[in-house]
């Protein structure tokens, strides 16, 4: 029971993944926390999610409802800013860092912006551990497969977070710093199902960029499963990664059009956008190895290569989202399984989640 009685701070908690993962740790799964203290700097999705437990919105069941009254805490404040961190951080057990600039164009236009959130935020977080002697056992950062081999400030960021906190262990042995690599997540908020369900119902037409671009895909519990299973199981400056299946965009833009009359229109690729994913690097390949249903890339850093574990190479090359891809049929028993197909006249599920 990894959260028994520990007080969890999730900075970034009103995010689409943030959202995901406290519902989960108020259900008692993973042990009953002591508190989960959620800071963002979004006074208004504070207020939704505030709402959403108060009056029962959202799909919990009376354990949710009343650890909320007793364990939910919510923060104003920014990761950007040393002494909002600080004060959320300093009775924390475990951080779990998913506060983030994430939309690829956003950060081109805005590279300054990124740093400041994805750089500079996770270094807040190791710098008010290592000057204050705060007793946090874990740190988890939550990254991308964008920051393999980046091409995009996001990515560039995020991969540049990674190394901020794996060698945040160096310095800090009494606290476990790790990360999780993940790719895209079905339905969080500015992804592209909810993009093409209001295309679709605009009567179209889907944009696409390339028909052959491929991407990563994880449902929002997938991600969540990742983070726990790395609390779990990952040792200090490991990064875990889950064996993910990807499909191509044209392929969801089909299974969500169906037989509607829709079109798909091609705009051609976008500023910082790779055609294919990868979530473990031909390099990082050599430091792979497999934690029960996960990938966990070793540390590369001789300090903290204290455990020697022989490693079994797993990978014989990259580990690209254009290795394994569904085709359209198992694409829509995809996104059929995790109730993100459109229904005509209802709104899909997965866009009630992010309400």
């Amino acid at each position: 029971m990894i959260v028994e009685g520990k007080t969890i701070l999730v900075t970034g908690g009103t995010g689409s993944m943030g959202k995901t993962l406290v519902r989960r740790m108020l259900t008692g799964e993973q042990g009953t926390p002591k508190k989960i203290i959620v800071l963002s700097r979004d006074e208004a999705k504070q207020h939704d999610m505030r709402m959403a437990y108060l009056h029962k919105l959202v799909a919990t069941d009376e354990v949710i409802y009343r650890n909320f009254m007793n364990v939910l805490e919510f923060r104003i404040g920014d990761v950007r800013n040393y002494a909002d961190v600080c004060s959320a951080v300093k009775n924390a057990d475990i951080v779990i860092n998913a506060a983030a600039l994430k939309q690829v164009p956003a950060c081109e236009y805005f590279p300054v912006q990124a740093v400041m959130t994805n750089c500079m935020g996770a270094a807040n977080i190791v710098r008010a551990i290592e000057e204050n002697g705060y007793s946090v056992n874990t740190v988890v950062a939550i990254s991308t497969d964008k920051a393999c081999k980046p091409i995009n400030v996001m990515g560039m960021t995020k991969s540049i977070q990674e190394r901020i906190i794996t060698t945040a262990n160096i310095l800090n042995p009494e606290t476990r710093f790790i990360c999780v690599r993940y790719g895209n997540v079905l339905a969080s908020r500015g992804s592209v199902i909810p993009l093409f369900h209001g295309q679709i119902r605009n009567g179209g037409p889907v944009t696409i960029t390339v028909p052959e671009m491929t991407r990563f895909l994880l449902t929002l519990d997938q991600a969540v499963d990742t983070v726990f299973a790395a609390l779990r199981g990952a040792r200090r400056g490991e990064t875990y990664i889950p064996n993910a299946p990807s499909t191509s965009i044209i392929n969801i833009a089909r299974a969500l059009i169906g037989n509607r009359p829709v079109e798909v229109e091609v705009t051609g690729i976008r500023p910082g956008e790779k055609i294919h994913e990868i979530l473990v690097s031909e390099e990082e390949a050599y430091h792979c190895v497999k934690r029960g249903d996960y990938y966990a890339i070793l540390p590369m850093l001789p300090e903290l290569q204290v455990e020697k574990e022989p490693v079994i190479k797993i990978l014989e090359k990259e580990f690209s989202s254009a290795d394994k891809v569904l085709d359209l049929d198992q694409t829509i028993e995809l996104l059929k399984r995790n109730k993100l197909t459109l229904d005509d006249g209802d709104l899909a599920q997965g866009e009630e989640l992010l309400r």
